[in-house]
């Protein structure tokens, strides 16, 4: 039902929780304008009803309005995941001329020393908070995506307080996933237990005094969990994404499984990855899974929890996602996330040279 279009892994913010693969496509290796266009249209015939645009940081596309323009004519309901940076008045009028339903910005921190700290770029929250003001001008439904981790966990109730003030519709309580670059900093990032535990209630209660005034979506922190969530849904059931080099994926992290093979959507029809090819089937269902998962009857409600958790941790793709209580390794990623959570390890910025 949903694609997620990498445009472009060039980014102006140099987060340290980035999920996008440790080795970034570079600019040359980008999709051009003409093979985005036919993917949107591919999409679109296929049942796809929602196009994301992302990164990196999609605004880095100078054809970023004609794209939009285009998916829009297809009839999909278009999104623009942002910085924020590299927009102005004139280019958000010009998206919105184009036919661009929403945006989603996104939030490194509750104020100008703590959110330009975490993003590495100075001057980025008062750039964000001038957008956010040009977006309710202008109009569009706005999401603000704030990702939570150990230095911001405890001002959620003020990261709520922006969403409000900013009018903004949505809210998603992101706690950070440690796929991609974000690997590199578990240590400076893992929340703690305590944060997780107290992150719910907040959500909790802001989601019963704000019902009807704004919407909170919230991602929990796995490695504090004892059942894992159902990870996009289960494996290639309702979400595509598209690299920036137009490798074809089921989630965002796939590519860290071994074994499996992507395909691009400029060599094979997008109908046919979906539909046809061994990567995006070798979890559909259930005959792939190993005990305890095939007889837990939870199957049906987190489909197996994340694959590509369940490769990084235990090796193997198949195996019961550590995180749920039943795997035999639930115990060792734990450890791992107390002594992280407990770590003073520096920030590794997110930095890419074009």
């Amino acid at each position: 039902m949903a694609m997620l279009a990498e445009l472009t892994h060039r980014c102006p913010l140099a987060c340290p929780y980035c999920s996008n693969p440790v080795d970034l496509e570079r600019k040359e290796r980008e999709l051009t304008t003409v093979q985005w266009k036919d993917i949107f249209t591919q999409a679109a015939d296929m049942g796809v009803l929602h196009v994301h645009f992302s990164g990196g940081e999609p605004a880095s596309r100078r054809d970023l309005e004609e794209m939009v323009e285009h998916a829009c004519k297809a009839g999909l309901y278009t999104n623009l995941i942002t910085s924020g940076i590299g927009l102005t008045r004139h280019r958000l009028k010009t998206l919105d001329q184009c036919g661009l339903d929403h945006i989603q910005l996104s939030l490194q921190g509750v104020d100008e020393q703590m959110a330009d700290h975490i993003g590495g770029y100075k001057g980025g929250f008062v750039r964000k908070m001038q957008v956010a003001e040009w977006i309710a001008e202008i109009g569009f439904p706005l999401t603000l995506n704030a990702v939570m981790h150990r230095k911001n966990f405890d001002h959620l109730e003020e990261t709520i307080d922006i969403a409000i003030k900013t009018g903004a519709r949505r809210l998603e309580v992101a706690t950070v996933q440690f796929h991609g670059w974000a690997t590199k900093n578990r240590a400076a990032l893992m929340p703690t237990r305590k944060q997780a535990k107290q992150a719910r209630l907040t959500v909790n209660a802001a989601r019963e005094r704000l019902q009807g005034v704004l919407v909170i979506d919230y991602v929990p922190a796995d490695h504090h969990s004892d059942y894992p969530k159902p990870c996009m849904g289960g494996w290639a059931s309702t979400g595509i994404n598209i690299a920036p080099d137009g490798s074809v994926l089921p989630c965002h992290a796939a590519q860290t499984i071994k074994g499996l093979t992507f395909e691009k959507a400029t060599e094979r029809a997008l109908k046919d990855i979906w539909y046809q090819s061994a990567a995006f089937n070798a979890f559909r269902g259930f005959e792939w899974m190993q005990e305890p998962c095939r007889s837990c009857d939870l199957k049906t409600k987190d489909f197996g929890g994340c694959r590509c958790q369940a490769m990084a941790i235990a090796g193997d793709a198949a195996a019961t996602d550590p995180v749920c209580i039943k795997s035999p390794l639930h115990e060792t990623l734990v450890r791992q996330a107390e002594a992280d959570a407990t770590g003073e390890a520096e920030i590794e910025y997110r930095v890419m040279s074009v």
